[in-house]
């Protein structure tokens, strides 16, 4: 035993038993955040029943089943149900109703007991809304300028072809519509900004003569006008295709029997679980998640798409690197091999290790007031004076978030750069200068490759954690829901000034801040699913480009 001891072997097995549970802890996350976030784009079946409470009216109910638990009698009793026996288990289950304009609640709990037999009913249509959330009900009628053209029971699923071929007809005309409102429009905006803008410089420019400013007068006019007949047919047109739209609704039922009128412009996405195939379940459920990650936010973020919130966090990570990696590797170069080592040395090393276990919120403070207010509100005076008192760089942006991001994550790139340098053999400088190279040609052309791995793997480290971070991002650009990209058509393309989403900040407005908890849990889990594979994708891209680097200079020092 004591020469088991000695051998290292019991250390062995237990560094290797913590590898293990670590390695289970992390998968076992991934694992659960993923079947809670990915169930939610299946279509559940939609069940219909009876209920009824002892002495109170039957009530009609259709809704998926969301959840269920078992409750003992004392719970079962504290809930409002009747219990007799106390060894009685009551199973209740919360079922997803929808229709919350007309019910009011979209989740409700029901108890077993008081349940009927459960049925599937084929003709129940699930619909997806613009607004208020998913109906659950039956298709009745199809109507065209508030005539009924078709009905589900003198017509069956001639009806049904009916609504499918002005459904699709209507989802070509409400994408042209976002994209007039969203792409051509914006850019045209765009326009009269500049042209109002230069409108304004050209009163304050005190150099001209009245003959050049009549002249520059008349040509902005002109080219304002250009732009606001194009602006009216845009408009023409948008109107136009909204009128179209508005011509077709649809009459449904709902599991009470009440009669709604939904415009057909409202409906996102229909469908009839009840009916579908294994196959056509399956590809609806691909359809719904592509939808998620390529859409836009509707129902203050608990319906629609995270895609602005994918693009800004990746955008947002990406402009942080390009600032910290080369700040992060001049300095540790600095403080490896040029500065002379001493207190001084010393105590800028201690400063930079304390450095990074500084709250991440007072990286956020000083971002907000160093770089929005100080340096943000100076750039606006001297290069964007003509749009005060709108600040452009003076406000939360996507490059004031990078900014504070790279100081956060600047200690990790320093410590892991010079740990990289500290690795290279005194030899390897040695062996350069002999052979008559400069101090800078040694650091330059041998060493600083030598260490690229290295400030490759502190790159990683702070994307790692600056892509997760929310705190500080509060404060200097991220918003609940940005109306524009900080990509577009128009000149310079990349709009670095503007506010951005952000998945860490989505997932806490989702989950702690919605209206509707219980629609937006499932968002919750799924966008957090998404905000890990972000993550994973970009590191695997740095870990591939660092072995790329290793490998490249391995193969050159042999």
């Amino acid at each position: 035993m004591r020469d088991w001891f000695k051998r290292g072997t019991p250390w062995i097995w237990l560094n290797a038993g913590a590898v293990a549970v670590s390695l289970v802890m992390v998968f076992g996350l991934i694992g659960l955040i993923a079947f809670n976030g990915l169930q939610h784009f299946w279509p559940s079946s939609v069940v219909a029943f009876e209920y009824q409470e002892p002495g109170e009216d039957v009530q009609h109910v259709l809704g998926e089943v969301d959840a269920a638990e078992t409750l003992t009698a004392a719970a079962a009793r504290e809930r409002g149900f009747e219990v007799e026996d106390d060894e009685t288990l009551i199973t209740r289950y919360r079922i997803k109703r929808g229709n919350r304009d007309v019910d009011g609640r979209d989740f409700v709990w029901y108890a077993g007991p008081n349940m009927s037999e459960w049925r599937y009913p084929e003709d129940v249509v699930v619909i997806e809304r613009r607004q208020w959330g998913d109906f659950i009900g039956y298709l009745r009628d199809v109507r065209v300028d508030g005539e009924v053209v078709a009905e589900v029971q003198d017509r069956g699923d001639e009806a049904w072809a009916v609504f499918d071929e002005l459904y699709a007809e209507n989802r070509s005309r409400l994408d042209e519509i976002q994209h007039i409102e969203r792409v051509e429009i914006g850019a045209i905006n765009a326009q009269l900004e500049e042209v109002r803008l230069a409108e304004r410089r050209l009163e304050a420019d005190a150099t001209l003569s009245e003959e050049q400013r009549t002249e520059q007068a008349s040509a902005l006019a002109e080219e304002r006008e250009r732009w606001e007949e194009e602006y009216a047919e845009l408009e023409e047109r948008r109107d136009e295709l909204i009128d179209e739209v508005a011509r077709y609704a649809i009459g449904l039922e709902t599991a009470a029997g009440e009669q709604v009128v939904i415009a057909m412009g409202d409906v996102v996405k229909p469908w009839r679980p009840n009916a579908m195939s294994t196959w056509e379940k399956m590809a609806f459920y691909v359809g719904d998640f592509w939808d998620f990650v390529s859409g836009y936010p509707r129902e203050a973020n608990t319906e629609g798409g995270i895609m602005p919130a994918i693009f800004g966090t990746v955008l947002m990570t990406m402009v942080m690197a390009v600032f910290v990696t080369p700040f992060g590797v001049l300095a540790a170069i600095y403080l490896r091999e040029y500065a002379k080592q001493g207190p001084i040395t010393r105590m800028i090393r201690i400063s930079v290790n304390n450095l990074a276990g500084v709250p991440s919120i007072v990286f956020g403070v000083f971002g907000l007031g160093f770089f929005v207010y100080f340096v943000g509100g100076g750039v606006d005076q001297m290069f964007f004076s003509e749009r005060l008192p709108s600040p452009t760089f003076g406000k939360g942006g996507i490059l004031w978030a990078s900014l504070t991001l790279a100081l956060l994550t600047l200690p990790v790139v320093i410590v892991s750069t010079e740990e990289g340098l500290s690795r290279i053999p005194s030899d390897v400088r040695n062996g350069a200068l002999a052979l008559g190279a400069t101090k800078a040609e040694m650091l330059w052309r041998v060493v600083v490759p030598l260490a690229t791995p290295a400030m490759i793997t502190g790159l990683i480290l702070a994307v790692a954690r600056a892509a997760g971070e929310v705190a500080p991002l509060m404060l200097v650009g991220v918003v609940k829901l940005a109306p524009q990209l900080p990509v577009d058509g128009s000149f310079p393309f990349i709009h670095l000034e503007r506010s951005f989403m952000h998945l860490g900040f989505h997932i806490f407005d989702v989950g702690f801040q919605s209206p509707n908890v219980e629609a937006g849990r499932p968002l919750v889990y799924a966008t957090s699913l998404i905000l890990v594979l972000v993550i994973i994708v970009l590191n695997l891209t740095a870990i591939s480009i660092r072995n790329y680097l290793r490998e490249k200079y391995r193969a050159q020092s042999d």
